[in-house]
């Protein structure tokens, strides 16, 4: 909990570091805190559950959302199955997300069904990485199964500095046939059209009621000039709180920050986790009992 609300993190890196380009291990160290990398992974690259677990309890996280990513022109494999033993370490805390690139995929669908099968709580797509459309036809097939399940999809929506990235694939517009054919798909703007598109991204939230903004990546202080042209707290009914850990310098400064834009308690709530809530699966746990608080 944070100042009394449920606090998720709902945008998370947690890889296995071996398995991953220069350029993401530098990123880390640019813009997370000092000394995070040595103190949460170990000697051979891999995170410590106990290490993580203790470092979001100490933030007030009640759900940290754990990415995954198969880009290899990018920023390389964040593999989904290496994300199970932080889930198996605190399940309640930690929850996966899927990833499917499908240029790496095939059948797609069935590798979405695998991870959600594992206990996914979205499907996270990073086109600028994978290097495609997410109105690309072989993708309906995943979109399909997400519908049917009510898990929602998580898509990067905003500009990256790695090399190998393709930043004319993060315009929001090409999830505009998405959000129409697939009405019953939460879809969330991950990084809220960082670069260029924040207003194609709010313009879309307001007139989606199953599109949301996720903040991640989004210094909290300049978000009334990046949605200048939008009512704030309009907008804010539809932001769910994210930090794109770990280049963060802290989770629960990052959340204050977020609220001491004027979002009253009511709104506060919603963003920093009763939005997270309604749209991911898996996390019921910390939804509160009517006329109680949460677990």
């Amino acid at each position: 909990m944070l100042d009394d609300h449920v606090l998720v993190d709902a945008h998370v890196h947690v890889p296995v570091l071996t398995s991953l380009a220069p350029a993401w291990i530098q990123w880390a160290r640019d813009f997370g805190p000092e000394g995070i990398l040595d103190r949460v992974w170990d000697a051979d690259g891999r995170p410590r559950p106990e290490v993580l677990d203790e470092l979001f309890a100490e933030q007030g996280v009640d759900a940290a959302l754990l990415f995954c990513e198969y880009s290899p022109r990018a920023t390389g494999y964040q593999r989904f199955d290496d994300l199970l033993p932080l889930v198996e370490h605190n399940p309640r805390r930690f929850r996966p997300v899927a990833n499917v690139n499908p240029h790496l995929h095939f059948p797609i669908a069935d590798e979405v069904r695998r991870q959600l099968d594992l206990g996914a709580a979205a499907l996270k797509l990073h086109p600028v990485h994978g290097g495609f459309r997410c109105d690309d036809a072989q993708l309906y097939p995943a979109y399909a199964v997400l519908e049917e399940r009510g898990v929602p999809l998580v898509v990067h929506c905003g500009t990256s500095s790695f090399p190998g990235s393709r930043n004319e694939l993060a315009s929001p517009e090409f999830l505009l046939p998405v959000a129409r054919d697939f009405p019953g798909l939460d879809v969330v703007l991950a990084h809220g059209g960082r670069g260029w598109w924040y207003d194609a991204a709010a313009f879309m939230t307001l007139s989606h009621p199953n599109v949301w903004i996720e903040l991640s990546g989004l210094p909290p202080k300049r978000l009334p000039e990046y949605y200048a042209k939008y009512d704030l707290r309009r907008l804010a009914r539809r932001w769910i709180f994210a930090t794109d850990w770990p280049g963060v310098p802290g989770t629960a400064a990052n959340a204050r920050a977020v609220v001491d834009l004027g979002l009253d308690d009511e709104l506060a709530g919603l963003v920093l986790g009763g939005n997270a809530l309604r749209v991911y699966a898996g996390l019921d746990h910390l939804a509160p009992p009517p006329g109680g608080d949460a677990a």
